[in-house]
């Protein structure tokens, strides 16, 4: 991602901007956090940031989860087949602008109004109309049309980044990480230094994991 002003610190790409890919489920809070984060980075970094789809669902499948987990994976098909549903006929800059407003409304509701996903069929008419959508996608999620695309998205994040990760991935300059997973999301500047250090160690030949347990939950503040 450009060049270097000294041995620690990067710069800004030298020519053009660079693109950066976020996948994310909309029912992640951590996802949320991280793309309030990419939203910050747009502003103070040479960098766009298109949207994409991946899902807890599909990435959970077949494994031995405790029951209440279990069952907000089951409605967590409902808010990515709705968008997807929504953007597959679409070119694909109007595909991606359609992506993030979704994604927006969407998370307002689940992480920032704190209504959960007990009741997405009712959030999901919500977000359709307020964008004045086809009230036909309020039906979608109650069927598999559109989970081959779906399915193709996600794995086109897991192809990126290995399948023992969660959401959200991140891909730029050729390479992917999962996360980061920080909370509050960092602003300004602030916001810049992280991603300077992410695209930093991602892209270093062998480098795989920083981690540490978590001690506080997801601030959306």
């Amino acid at each position: 991602m450009g060049g270097m002003t000294d041995a620690t610190t990067p710069t800004a790409p030298t020519t053009g901007r660079s693109t950066a890919e976020m996948f994310f489920d909309p029912v992640c809070p951590w996802a949320w956090m991280t793309s309030r984060w990419m939203m910050e980075v747009e502003q103070v970094r040479d960098l766009d940031v298109t949207w994409s789809v991946m899902s807890l669902s599909v990435l959970n499948e077949g494994r031995h989860l405790d029951e209440g987990y279990r069952e907000m994976l089951d409605r967590s098909w409902a808010p990515v087949r709705t968008i997807v549903a929504a953007t597959k006929d679409l070119p694909e800059d109007e595909a991606n602008q359609l992506r993030k407003k979704m994604y927006d409304a969407l998370g307002q509701r689940i992480h920032l109004e704190h209504r959960g996903t007990e009741h997405l069929g009712e959030l999901i008419a919500e977000v359709v109309d307020e964008l004045g959508l086809d009230p036909a996608l309020n039906e979608v999620h109650t069927t598999t049309d559109v989970d081959e695309q779906l399915r193709a998205s996600h794995q086109r994040a897991i192809d990126l980044v290995g399948d023992d990760v969660g959401t959200p991935v991140v891909a730029v300059d050729g390479v992917a990480f999962f996360g980061p997973v920080v909370t509050p999301a960092p602003k300004g500047e602030d916001a810049g230094r992280l991603w300077d250090g992410c695209v930093l160690v991602a892209g270093t030949p062998g480098f795989f994991e920083i981690k540490r347990t978590r001690s506080v939950g997801p601030d959306f503040s």
